[in-house]
């Protein structure tokens, strides 16, 4: 799909994580640098006390949420 000139791919990160993990961890780095200077902006729907984790979990089955949630301590 491409959407403001960008195009959204899949991937089976599981495997990948095995098989390569000095990659991985290469890709990881530079998606943590890539927030740092702001080049991408995660959309945080809702944030839960890390004690309502449950009911998280359970909004997301249920979709309601979009974006990412985020538990907090």
């Amino acid at each position: 799909a491409l959407l403001k000139g960008c195009q959204i791919v899949g991937v089976f990160w599981g495997a990948f994580t095995a098989r390569e993990p000095q990659r991985n961890k290469a890709n990881l780095a530079e998606l943590m640098a890539w927030y740092q200077d702001g080049k991408i902006k995660p959309l945080v729907s809702k944030t839960y006390p890390m004690a309502r984790a449950a009911e998280a979990l359970n909004d997301m089955a249920a979709r309601k949420v979009q974006g990412k949630v985020v538990l907090v301590p």
